[in-house]
């Protein structure tokens, strides 16, 4: 959730930065969007591109400038809800945020299709090109012909894909979770296809049913491993007949894959009952200088609970480093995680219950270095339902957390990463219907895209 961009200062922000009149990009219909935008940068040409995917199973390129659309592709008919078994999704598509190779030039994308009107359903893999949005060949991937982890089974029709995929060293990861409801036989997932060879597909699946991996962040890396966060498991009874739920886990790329190290707290038959998924939100591994352990991840529940894990010695079922309350209400949007010259901060979605300054459902915490670490309150202010970002001129100095409205103001509202201050910048008040809860923008060039139904605008200075 953190974007390095020299031009955004807070006082250049604050002097100058609205909407981009020269940008128009029109989707072909008023579809929504519930995946964040993507950019290129320097596409096929040297064209610069914001690449998004929509709930009618589209992929669209824009131009990064203009706005023009440059290409789309259809992944295929999305499923309606009356031909699921749960769910609130009219109609189910692509709701995970798609990925992109640039070393092959490719985008990687779950969509949930069918093929006639809605009896069958299925999740399929794609890749397309990203220099004119070709299928390329060998793809796209039928998780539920292809995926097993030993003798669990991929059903489609229950399964819900809303997590971000990822990359690293060459293979795609694709986390698989429910549909709201919790119905059916589903299971947490993540799914791992080699990028060159997409014939070579590894799995893991909780061994209890339900569990499901559908934090809108996604899966998550340090550079060696992956990690992944779930929720809650059926069937439960006891700390021994842990079955992969409301836990943390590493994954390590190769033959250990389908072991990975786990953390899971020792309340989660508790966490299962309450329906508090630790799934809902993504773990951010990161390090903090000075600290001991340093080498940390950053894991946020439904329960209202943030906690600290030591990521290189996750534990199993054991007590976290830290675990604090930090909100009043349940966390189930991406986090933001950075680092000013003042403290190492989370922003996140949800009621502050230790804010040391404001109010609201944008909560900010301080990562505290320590022998252990420690959380504590930072700030608090009125975001609305997306999904924080930061922006920053250098990595660290002028931090700004930028939020949708969603369900709110339907603005793209900006605050001061140290203070919680709101920014009221030029364009603060252009109201931007059709923003989605969950979404995110996304900043580049100087510029911040801003998805939503129908539609991305543009914001620069």
């Amino acid at each position: 959730g953190l974007y390095v961009q020299p031009t955004l200062t807070k006082a250049a922000v604050t002097a100058t930065f609205n909407k981009d009149a020269g940008f128009n990009a029109a989707l072909d219909a008023k579809e929504a969007i519930y995946a964040q935008p993507l950019f290129v940068d320097g596409g096929a040409g040297g064209q610069d591109l914001v690449i998004v995917a929509t709930a009618q199973n589209n992929v669209y390129a824009f131009d990064g400038v203009s706005g023009t659309k440059v290409w789309k592709t259809n992944l295929g008919a999305p499923v309606p809800v009356a031909n699921l078994p749960c769910g609130n999704l009219d109609l189910y598509s692509v709701t995970g945020t798609p990925v992109i190779d640039l070393a092959s030039g490719t985008l990687f994308v779950d969509a949930m299709t069918t093929p006639d009107a809605g009896a069958t359903k299925k999740h399929l893999i794609f890749a397309l090109s990203i220099a004119g949005g070709a299928i390329k060949p060998n793809w796209p991937i039928d998780v539920g012909a292809k995926v097993t982890s030993g003798s669990t089974t991929f059903n489609n029709a229950p399964q819900g894909q809303r997590s971000a995929l990822a990359i690293l060293n060459g293979t795609l990861y694709v986390p698989y979770g429910g549909l709201y409801g919790d119905c059916g036989s589903y299971h947490g997932w993540l799914v791992a296809v080699s990028i060159s060879d997409p014939t070579q597909i590894a799995a893991w699946a909780t061994t209890a049913q339900s569990g499901g991996a559908w934090a809108p962040g996604g899966a998550s890396s340090d550079g060696t491993s992956i990690f992944l966060t779930t929720g809650n498991t059926i069937g439960g009874t006891s700390t021994s007949s842990w079955g992969g739920g409301e836990g943390l886990l590493r994954f390590t790329p190769g033959a250990a894959f389908a072991t990975p190290a786990y953390w899971a707290p020792t309340n989660w038959v508790m966490l299962d009952n309450g329906d508090q998924d630790l799934g809902g939100s993504g773990a951010i591994p990161f390090d903090l200088p000075g600290s001991v352990p340093a080498t940390l991840a950053v894991a946020l529940g439904k329960d209202g609970n943030a906690y600290l894990l030591d990521r290189n010695n996750l534990g199993g079922v054991s007590n976290a480093i830290v675990k604090k309350q930090v909100v009043t209400n349940e966390i189930i949007t991406a986090a933001a995680l950075y680092t000013t010259a003042t403290a190492t901060y989370v922003a996140l979605r949800g009621n502050g219950g230790i804010c040391s300054q404001g109010s609201g459902d944008l909560t900010a915490l301080k990562i505290v270095p320590g022998s252990p670490p420690t959380i504590a309150g930072a700030w608090c202010a009125a975001g609305g339902a997306g999904s924080p970002m930061v922006t920053t001129s250098d990595g660290h100095a002028d931090a700004i957390v930028w939020t949708l409205g969603a369900e709110a103001s339907q603005t793209l509202n900006a605050f001061d990463g140290d203070t919680g201050a709101p920014i009221a910048y030029p364009g603060k008040s252009m109201s931007i219907p059709g923003m989605r809860r969950f979404n995110t923008p996304i900043a580049a060039k100087g510029r911040i895209y801003v998805p939503a139904d129908g539609m991305i605008v543009a914001f620069k200075l």
